[in-house]
């Protein structure tokens, strides 16, 4: 029987961490699901859904040794993958403000009591050291509307956080 797993590796960036990884699964007989692969910092992370006939032992066996050899640290976590149950973006927010701690909490909780519910979020750091700029951009659903996103964004954006809001317009079909 197949079973789902869900399979985080993190550790410092280098080439081949994707080749090593993929090629480990396929020669073991697995199947890949979603993934999210990315560069943070000087570290690289992948966060990728495996299908596969064994346990949750055997697979973490399977991919130790490149996780190993690669400096990466392992976790695993069997899933219940429920895969083509997507719920499609609706709006896009860009937020940029001094980098100061908080940022994320205000305005991902003022976003939430407005009824967003986030699918995909990336943030990064520009500016200098002396004058850091924390830039933030999120893809979600807006079950509320995006009227009651704008407003909660008008709010948070008077404590000198400047935000942008467009509705995503996806066809599918």
């Amino acid at each position: 029987m197949q079973h789902w797993y869900m399979l985080t590796l993190v550790g410092k960036d280098r080439p081949g961490i994707v080749a090593h990884l993929s090629a480990a699964l396929f020669d073991g007989g697995c199947n890949l699901g979603e993934a999210s692969m990315m560069r943070l910092g000087g570290n690289f992370t992948i966060m990728l859904m495996v299908e596969f006939d064994g346990n949750t032992h055997a697979l973490q066996q399977m991919v130790a040794s490149v996780a190993e050899s690669m400096g990466l640290h392992l976790h695993l976590d069997r899933i219940n993958a429920q895969l083509h149950k997507h719920l499609e973006p609706d709006v896009r927010i860009t937020v940029y403000g001094a980098d100061k701690a908080g940022i994320v909490a205000r305005i991902t909780g003022a976003l939430a009591e407005a009824g967003l519910h986030i699918l995909d979020m990336d943030s990064s750091v520009a500016g200098t050291a002396d004058k850091p700029i924390y830039i933030m951009q999120i893809e979600g659903h807006a079950a509320e509307g995006v009227d009651s996103l704008q407003s909660a964004l008008n709010v948070v954006a008077e404590k000198g956080i400047e935000a942008h809001l467009e509705a995503i317009d996806t066809m599918i079909g």
